[in-house]
C-alpha cells in the first residue's frame, strides 16, 4: 500500500521550516529548512516573497517521492506581521513583523482615543505596537499614498496559503491578533480598518473556519514544488495557534514558549477579556480560545549575554547552572528591545545588583531569570484572567533545548514542567492541521494517534521555593523601578 503524508509548514521570524509526517501514526520521515534574512528592531520588516523562496528551498531538501507522496499541507506562520499586495498580487512594501515598534504611537493613540475597555470589547485585546491595526495606522500615515494601490491585506501565513492556492483567506486564530476581528463574535470590526485606512475594510481575506480548506495546491505550483495536483491545503494559523495543535494542548494546559519571544499560553473554552492589556484574547486553531501573554526579549536576552561573556552554548549554560538561585542578588530586566508585556515599546534592559566581585556566572544566571521572570508574570495574569491552569505545563522553543533553561524554569516556576518529544511543535501543529482537513480524524483523535504531548518530565526542587520566592521579589523591585 502506498504511504500517504501530509506537510507542515512553519514560517516563523528566522526561516521556513517543513515537516513531512506520516498520516497514521505522525512519524516525521523528513525535513527541510531554510532561513529568513535576520531583522533588527525597533525596525524589523521582511520582504514576503522571501518567505515563498525559503518555502521552495526548504521543499527541494527533501526527496522527490516524499513530496510526492504528500496528500494535504498547512501553514503556520509568525503572527500580527502586515503585507500588502497590489492588484498584480506583488508585495507594495516589506512586511511589518511582530517585533516592529514603529507604530507604538499609533497603538497609544488608538488606546487613548477609545479607551482599553472599547478595545477588549470589540476585539478581545488592547492593540500594542505589536498589532497589525498598528502596524496599518502607521503606514497610513507615513506612507499615504501607498494605501491606495492595495488590493489584498494578509498576515504572513495568508500570503503563503495564497501563493499556493491563489485564494485570499486567513483563520480565527491568526484573525484574532490582528485588532480588527472579534474572537467572541467570531467576525471583522471593519469599522476600526476603515478608521485607519478607509475603504481597507473592503481588502480583508475571508476567515475560514478550523476545518474548511480554501482549495488545492494550483497545478503549476505544484509542478514547481514537486507536490500531486490535488493536495489539499488548511487554513493555516498563527504560529502559537499552531503549537498548541502540536502539542495536543487542552483546557487548563499551559503551553510556556521561549524563542525570539516568550509567549505563555492556554485553551479556553470562553473569550477571555483583560483591560489591562496584558493578556490577548486570541481564538485558538479549533474552535475554542487561546488566552495569551507574549513578551519580545527571550533567547535573544541569553545570546546577548552568551556573546558579551564570549562562551559557546554549552558553557553558558553550565555558567548559569553552577551559579546559585538569585544570581547572588544580581538582576536583570530584560526590555532589551523594548517590550510587549508589559507594553514598554521604547525601553531598554537593566542590570542592578552589580559589586566588584561580580563574577560571570551571575550575569549568566541573572540573563536567564530575567527571561522566565518575565514569563512567569505572564503566567500570573492569564491566572489573573480567569484562565484555569490546572493540567500539564509545556515548555518549547529554543530555550527548552537548553538545560539552564528548563532547570531554572521549572525552579522558579515551582511546576513540574514536560518539553515533548518533538521540538517543532509549529510545524507539527500544521501538519495535525493538514490531516484534520483531509478527514484523516478529529484533532483530538490525531493527537493521540501520533503521541503528541509527550516528552521528558522536569519536576521542580521544592527545598528551592523559598529562595525562589526571594529572587521573584527582587525580580520584582527592580522591574517596577525600571517601568516608573
Amino acid at each position: 500500500m502506498t504511504q500517504r503524508f501530509v506537510a507542515g509548514i512553519d514560517s516563523s521570524t528566522q526561516s521556513t521550516k517543513v515537516e513531512i509526517r506520516r498520516i497514521d501514526d505522525g512519524e516525521v520521515v523528513a525535513t527541510g529548512r531554510a532561513a529568513h534574512e535576520p531583522t533588527t528592531p525597533p525596525r524589523s520588516e521582511q520582504d514576503p516573497t522571501s518567505w515563498w523562496n525559503a518555502l521552495t528551498d526548504a521543499l527541494s531538501e527533501i526527496e522527490p517521492d516524499l513530496r510526492a507522496g504528500v496528500e494535504a499541507v498547512a501553514v503556520a506562520g509568525q503572527q500580527h506581521g502586515l503585507v500588502l499586495l497590489d492588484g498584480q498580487g506583488d508585495p507594495l512594501r516589506a512586511a511589518k513583523l511582530w517585533n516592529d515598534t514603529d507604530s507604538a504611537p499609533q497603538a497609544a493613540a488608538m488606546v487613548a482615543a477609545d479607551g482599553s475597555a472599547q478595545w477588549v470589547d470589540r476585539c478581545g485585546s488592547v492593540p500594542s505596537a505589536s498589532f497589525t491595526i498598528t502596524k496599518l495606522a502607521w503606514v497610513a500615515e507615513n506612507e499615504p499614498d501607498l494605501i491606495s494601490r492595495v488590493d489584498k491585506i494578509m498576515l504572513p501565513h495568508d500570503y503563503l496559503t495564497w501563493r499556493l492556492t491563489g485564494e485570499h483567506v486567513t483563520d480565527r486564530g491568526d484573525a484574532s491578533g490582528t485588532g480588527w476581528w472579534s474572537p467572541s463574535v467570531g467576525d471583522y470590526v471593519t469599522e476600526v480598518v476603515d478608521d485607519v485606512a478607509p475603504g481597507a475594510g473592503d481588502r480583508l481575506p475571508k476567515v475560514m473556519g478550523p476545518t474548511e480548506s480554501p482549495g488545492v495546491v494550483r497545478a503549476d505550483v505544484a509542478e514547481t514544488l514537486g507536490l500531486d495536483h490535488d493536495v489539499v491545503v488548511g487554513p493555516g494559523s498563527g504560529d502559537n495557534m499552531a503549537g498548541a495543535l502540536g502539542l495536543g494542548l487542552g483546557p487548563g494546559d499551559l503551553a510556556i514558549s521561549i524563542g525570539t519571544s516568550g509567549t505563555a499560553y492556554a485553551v479556553s473554552a470562553i473569550p477571555t477579556a483583560d483591560e489591562r492589556g496584558l493578556v490577548a484574547g486570541f481564538a485558538d486553531a479549533t474552535g475554542h480560545f487561546l488566552p495569551l501573554v507574549c513578551t519580545l526579549n527571550a533567547t535573544k536576552v541569553t545570546e546577548a549575554f552568551r556573546r558579551l561573556l564570549g562562551v559557546d552554548y554549552e558553557a553558558f549554560d553550565r555558567l548559569a547552572l553552577d551559579a546559585p538561585l538569585g544570581a547572588g542578588a544580581v538582576v536583570l530586566v530584560p526590555y532589551l528591545d523594548g517590550e510587549r508585556t508589559p507594553n514598554r515599546p521604547d525601553a531598554t534592559g537593566q542590570l542592578t545588583g552589580l559589586r566588584s566581585d561580580v563574577e560571570p556566572r551571575q550575569l549568566a544566571r541573572a540573563a536567564i531569570e530575567g527571561v522566565c521572570f518575565g514569563l512567569l508574570d505572564g503566567v500570573e495574569a492569564l491566572v489573573e484572567a480567569g484562565v484555569p491552569l490546572t493540567g500539564r505545563t509545556f515548555l518549547i522553543g529554543g530555550g527548552a533545548k537548553s538545560k539552564a533553561y528548563c532547570r531554572i524554569m521549572a525552579d522558579l516556576s515551582g511546576r513540574s514542567l514536560t518539553v515533548p518529544s518533538d521540538d517543532e511543535t509549529v510545524a507539527t501543529g500544521a501538519a495535525v492541521q493538514a490531516a484534520v482537513v483531509a478527514g484523516h480524524g478529529s484533532f483530538a483523535e490525531v493527537a493521540e494517534r501520533w503521541q503528541l504531548g509527550t516528552g521528558a518530565e522536569i519536576g521542580a526542587d521544592r527545598s528551592l521555593a523559598d529562595a525562589a520566592s526571594e529572587a521573584r521579589k527582587g525580580y520584582r523591585s527592580a522591574r517596577d523601578l525600571a517601568v516608573d
